[in-house]
């Protein structure tokens, strides 16, 4: 195994087309999670995901706490996007999309199970203050760089970028594998920009495949 892995973020039915939370376009980012996974089995690279895995009673659902879907407030202190229900631990909408090659995850790490606070990225809660084991299990498996695609671009996607590249890792969003829930219509391209302000580096997923060409055609 290489030092790198690629991270796929929240490839969740409630995020993908006819879900609860559905984001646009997100059918294109399970094919090209795909095919990234081809790349990486064939470079042996390792594949994990993160999964949002809520209980029922999650504050950040409006309905739980009394508010509107898409507003903003304050939850236990922290700025707050009121969601509809999502992910709920056990049931269809948690799962991965069924076209999704699930078979190449090695590991899966949930977040969110936290009733009272949103976890947005795939190593912290929001608060900061409880972690999931993703550093860890990164750290034991001598992980350095990550490739970090999935749903949503703005939220998720981001803060995850942002938590990996502050714990030291070397970090390369493939672009057109991410959709954003784009609350605000500039939501997705200024999480970008806020990506590789923060030492993120992007491409998209034909530079990794022309890459790979052209090690091959090297070799050959």
């Amino acid at each position: 195994m290489t030092n790198t892995a690629l991270l796929l973020v929240d490839l969740q039915n409630d995020f993908c087309k006819g879900g609860a939370l559905e984001v646009l376009d997100s059918e294109s980012v399970i094919s090209t999670a795909n095919n990234v996974i081809t790349y990486c089995q064939q470079q042996n690279i390792v594949v994990i995901a993160s999964q949002d895995w809520h209980p029922a009673d999650h504050l950040s659902f409006a309905v739980n706490s009394g508010t509107q879907v898409g507003t903003e407030g304050n939850l236990n202190g922290l700025r707050q996007i009121w969601w509809p229900v999502h992910c709920v631990q056990h049931q269809k909408g948690a799962q991965f999309h069924p076209a999704l090659n699930q078979s190449a995850i090695q590991a899966t790490f949930q977040k969110g199970i936290n009733a009272t606070i949103d976890s947005y990225s795939a190593f912290f809660d929001n608060d900061h203050q409880h972690a999931t084991q993703l550093d860890r299990w990164l750290t034991e498996n001598k992980i350095k760089h990550l490739y970090i695609m999935g749903l949503a671009t703005d939220y998720c996607v981001k803060f995850t970028v942002l938590d990996a590249v502050q714990l030291g890792y070397q970090v390369t969003v493939i672009q057109d594998g991410c959709r954003g829930v784009n609350l605000h219509p500039e939501d997705s391209h200024n999480a970008l920009q806020e990506m590789v302000l923060a030492g993120a580096k992007l491409i998209t997923s034909s530079d990794l495949l022309t890459q790979s060409m052209i090690v091959t055609n090297a070799l050959s």
